[in-house]
């Protein structure tokens, strides 16, 4: 294949480090490269695996506002709660997702369900931040949940491995998850053996992260954790499993707009994080228990 997209980096985990007490995540971006490399995505935390002991409070992430992006959680292991102040609640488990578009502001939390944190156990997660276009970044909140079932399903060998479409359209199978600009967001879900061939326009900002199993990335060994930065240049990707694995595939066409951020807020400009920040403390962004 002459076309073939170059690897640009592989990063091992960083040292994780808690967001609340519900989640040990390690940070991939924007910590280890420039904020708008990966546009339209922003932010990716790992929660790689951890055994939680059994809690009678569940852990997790108090109200905190969110203004100018999405949120989007993706189960692997363990059950997470969510709640915010434009009504929206659910809980996701092992497979599922939660998109949820914070625009021009709203209130939320998310724990560890009541359940889970009863009787304790395995717990993987990721969660992302996906910008917005400035037209965008003042609508209305809404709040996606998507359940493993209604997932994109494209059957890649007779083996077992399939490619899970959350966002985006894997060779004509389609994810049921609506974005404000063109990406792509997928598990690939393979056996031992299992191969699949990826193709993305060049521009578009594109990533793995392996998390689980053994993998070789056009050509390259990549293992559980770590993290696959593309070149942007070539369309072409070979993903190989040489153990049963799953490989969260992202990419998207960058949002070429100035990035400021702060904390929970991103927008384009300070002076429209400074009114983020009035806003919250005037109680615009909404009411929500603790």
């Amino acid at each position: 294949m002459s076309n073939i997209r170059p690897i640009e980096h592989v990063f091992a985990p960083p040292a994780p480090h808690m967001v609340g007490d519900g989640f040990r995540v390690h940070n991939f971006f924007p910590g280890q490269i420039p904020k708008t490399r990966m546009s339209p995505f922003f932010l990716l935390d790992y929660n790689s695996k951890i055994d939680f002991s059994p809690s009678k409070e569940p852990r997790g992430v108090g109200v905190h506002p969110h203004r100018g992006f999405e949120t989007v959680t993706i189960a692997y292991h363990g059950k997470v709660a969510h709640h915010d102040s434009a009504g929206n609640s659910g809980v996701i488990g092992e497979g599922d997702v939660q998109w949820m578009t914070a625009a021009s502001g709203l209130l939320h939390k998310e724990y560890h369900e009541k359940e889970f944190s009863a009787r304790g156990g395995l717990f993987q997660m990721v969660q992302l931040w996906v910008n917005l276009p400035a037209k965008d970044k003042m609508g209305k909140p809404k709040y996606q949940e998507i359940p493993n079932g209604k997932m994109g399903r494209h059957v890649l060998d007779a083996s077992g491995s399939f490619m899970e479409v959350i966002a985006g359209n894997y060779k004509g199978t389609a994810g049921p998850a609506f974005t404000f600009t063109p990406m792509e967001v997928y598990n690939a879900r393979l056996t031992k053996g299992g191969k699949a061939d990826l193709s993305f326009p060049a521009h578009y900002n594109t990533a793995f992260l392996v998390v689980e199993g053994e993998v070789i990335v056009n050509g390259k060994p990549v293992t559980t954790d770590h993290f696959i930065l593309f070149k942007n240049e070539g369309t072409e990707i070979i993903l190989e499993a040489t153990s049963n694995a799953i490989v969260l595939v992202l990419s998207g066409e960058p949002i070429n707009e100035p990035i400021a951020n702060y904390g929970p807020f991103v927008m384009n400009t300070w002076e429209e994080l400074e009114q983020a920040v009035k806003d919250v403390n005037a109680g615009l962004f909404g009411v929500l228990e603790d």
